[in-house]
């Protein structure tokens, strides 16, 4: 794609790396059949193809962000299909990033709109607030329904439904755990995470569970934080970078005392923002080299899990498993075969829903903030599922087992939980309220 930008807008990093991605462009298109919004919508502007040359307008021209280009680009739901499916390599991720940061740095919404996702910016990274507020979200539910009339408040009634009807038991100090030093094959830190140790403790505990009996000690580092990725999505770019500051100084203590072999995530929402922190800390120079460290050693459970010498499972459930591969994980980190792998190793029997590329709707707060278009996709989604024939349906991504567990009428649980089970772990509770074998 031929670009336009003179040489002062060039000496904005940030312009400069907006071109480089503009001019791999090569309006080829194939990039709108996985779209999700396109394949819903029909609208080339709903497409990457379409959304590049809008950005591209907006940046070229040195303009504010106007409506148009604000709900298009609200729109997409950073499932990053379109980079899988690109030829030419364009990084769309980068892009959009960009794009939503100019957006909030020169775009007024509506008030409602701005209150909405101020509260989610405020609420949803802290797991004390996001706790109160679901307790809270009780009295609220009752009226959804009268929410769900009025455009400005339907995220409310969107959020309302999401809400659990009750809120789990917090752990202690999730994912800190020794193993004795003769038994000792690793050490890794491993994401306690925000909204997930509200919604669902017990993935990090099986994960801490499963990893202590194969000989890998873990352990939360004290000021390790909300990863970024829910603001960083709203364009929110400087309180992303201050969460990524905060985890970088958290794990490099680490790194420097006892040594991590790993930085294990079990979010691959999360996990696609920390692999990324090299990137988005690129031009500061007391965090460039120390979050390349920490962007490296970043590994998801199935990938890290995938690198360990695993022994034959303590029991073979044999359960139908169908495998929804989230788009953070199967897009944004390029992980693909492992967790299908672990799952087949295990004993369960995976299958693999059609469309498995296409998102399912929830793409961080996408499902609050995009309500009519999160449930199309999952509808769309949920019938895949069911077509498989599966008992259960598992996932590496809270955001996804909150949406399609909202909607499913199988149990839907995390990848690790499963693993967990069949190497000798507690039986998921998910299972044993009798929604599967």
């Amino acid at each position: 794609m031929q670009t336009h930008f003179s040489p002062a807008q060039l000496a904005d990093p940030h312009v400069a790396e907006s071109e480089k991605i503009l001019r791999k462009c090569v309006h080829c298109g194939f990039c709108t059949a996985t779209c999700p919004t396109y394949v819903t919508l029909g609208n080339e502007l709903d497409s990457p193809r379409g959304r590049i040359y809008l950005i591209k307008d907006m940046l070229e021209n040195g303009r504010p962000a106007d409506k148009e280009i604000v709900t298009h680009v609200d729109r997409c739901l950073s499932c990053l299909a379109c980079m899988t499916t690109c030829p030419s390599g364009v990084n769309y991720m980068h892009l959009v990033d960009h794009a939503r940061a100019h957006i909030e740095k020169t775009y007024r919404r509506p008030l409602a709109e701005r209150l909405i996702r101020s509260m989610l910016a405020f609420v949803l990274p802290h797991p004390a607030r996001f706790r109160f507020a679901l307790k809270l979200a009780k009295f609220g539910r009752p009226f959804a329904g009268l929410f769900e009339n009025s455009k400005a408040l339907k995220p409310l009634a969107a959020m309302l439904k999401l809400a659990p009807a009750s809120v789990p038991t917090p752990l202690a100090r999730p994912g800190a755990r020794k193993v004795p030093t003769s038994e000792k094959r690793g050490r890794v830190a491993l994401l306690a995470g925000c909204a997930q140790q509200v919604l669902e403790p017990g993935i990090n505990e099986a994960t801490v569970s499963l990893l202590n009996r194969l000989g890998v000690e873990t352990v939360t580092p004290k000021g390790e934080g909300c990863c970024g990725s829910l603001v960083h999505h709203m364009g929110h770019e400087e309180a992303a970078l201050a969460s990524a500051r905060q985890n970088i100084d958290a794990w490099t203590r680490e790194i420097e005392g006892e040594g991590l072999d790993a930085i294990v995530v079990t979010a691959s929402g999360c996990g696609t923002t920390i692999k990324d922190y090299g990137f988005m800390l690129r031009l500061d120079p007391a965090y460039a080299e120390k979050a390349a460290r920490v962007s490296a050693l970043a590994k998801d459970v199935t990938e890290y899990l995938a690198m360990l010498d695993l022994p034959e499972p303590t029991r073979k459930p044999g359960t139908v498993v169908a495998y929804h591969s989230a788009c953070s994980m199967q897009h944004g980190q390029k992980i693909t075969r492992q967790p299908k792998d672990l799952l087949t190793r295990a004993g369960f029997v995976v299958k693999e829903p059609r469309e498995g590329h296409l998102c399912c709707g929830s793409a961080g707060t996408y499902n609050i903030l995009q309500p009519e278009i999160s449930a199309r996709l999952l509808e769309r989604k949920v019938k895949n599922i069911a077509a498989t024939g599966a008992e259960v349906v598992a996932t590496g991504n809270i955001g996804c087992i909150a949406q399609i567990g909202s909607a499913a009428k199988l149990p839907v649980v995390h990848t690790v939980k499963l693993l967990d089970w069949a190497y000798g772990g507690e039986k998921p509770a998910e299972l044993r309220r009798g929604k599967a074998a």
